[in-house]
């Protein structure tokens, strides 16, 4: 008597493009030992086929390193944005329901736009200036000892926007710029020559949409794949705000 190959149920939350109406599809793929949900919807687009024998079209989604460092697979999976890579089916209770970050809009499936969070970065001032002014030589701008360890773990930031979507204060009538954009301020203004715009960035986070439109629900902590302490750098730029609106005020 031939083997009864396990197959893994898939309920996936589709979408044909920006405006049109969600739907559902249902998949099966053989199950395999260390399976996770990219692999699963690799065997999806080589024969997309529903549950029940229909014909359709190959699921959309984004992939890249395969190695939870790019963010570009995040995903709702069984109710928690989390990375499709690391997703191990073993550790997931079937059917698997698969879905979008509607935090973000929807280009296509489970492909999104995460535009926002790097239109938010612009707006902190998200990168270093360097012009050639700083050469490497001995009297260049040194990393603090101190802070280093600090400015490592905000770096191993993914830009996946799984912080963003589990923050209730991030939705589409809200400014709020979110979890991920304020950390990475904190992380600049850790730079030594980052620092020289560390006002510039501490103006963009005290106004409308900044900090002041956190809630501290904390589930940005929670949420985040590489466990980097966003409220806890939340609550530094609050002080570090403060502080900067009572100089501003003494000195006009």
């Amino acid at each position: 008597m031939a083997e009864i190959k396990k197959k893994v149920h898939f309920i996936i939350e589709r979408q044909d493009g920006p405006n049109s109406q969600p739907y559902t599809e249902e998949f099966e793929v053989d199950y395999r030992p260390a399976l996770n949900v990219v692999a699963s919807l690799m065997e999806i687009q080589k024969n997309p086929v529903t549950k029940d024998g229909k014909k359709t079209t190959a699921v959309v989604w984004e992939c890249n390193c395969l190695e939870k460092v790019c963010g570009a697979c995040m995903m709702v999976i069984n109710g928690k944005a989390q990375q499709a890579c690391a997703a191990l089916i073993d550790h997931l209770e079937q059917p698997i329901r698969l879905s979008p970050a509607r935090t973000f809009p929807v280009i296509r499936d489970l492909a999104i736009d995460r535009s926002v969070m790097f239109e938010s970065l612009k707006r902190i001032h998200g990168w270093v200036d360097v012009d050639g002014t700083w050469e490497v030589h001995n009297d260049a701008p040194r990393q603090n000892p101190k802070t280093a360890t600090i400015a490592y773990e905000i770096s191993r930031c993914m830009t996946c926007g799984c912080c963003m979507d589990a923050c209730p204060n991030v939705n589409r009538s809200s400014e709020f710029i979110g979890p991920a954009p304020i950390a990475q301020a904190h992380l600049f203004n850790l730079h030594p020559i980052g620092e020289y715009q560390k006002e510039e960035r501490l103006d963009a986070l005290m106004e409308k949409g900044g900090l002041a439109s956190c809630g501290n629900s904390q589930n940005c902590v929670q949420a985040c794949p590489k466990d980097i302490k966003l409220t806890e750098y939340i609550a530094k730029l609050n002080r570090d705000t403060n502080k900067q609106a009572l100089k501003s005020l003494f000195n006009k």
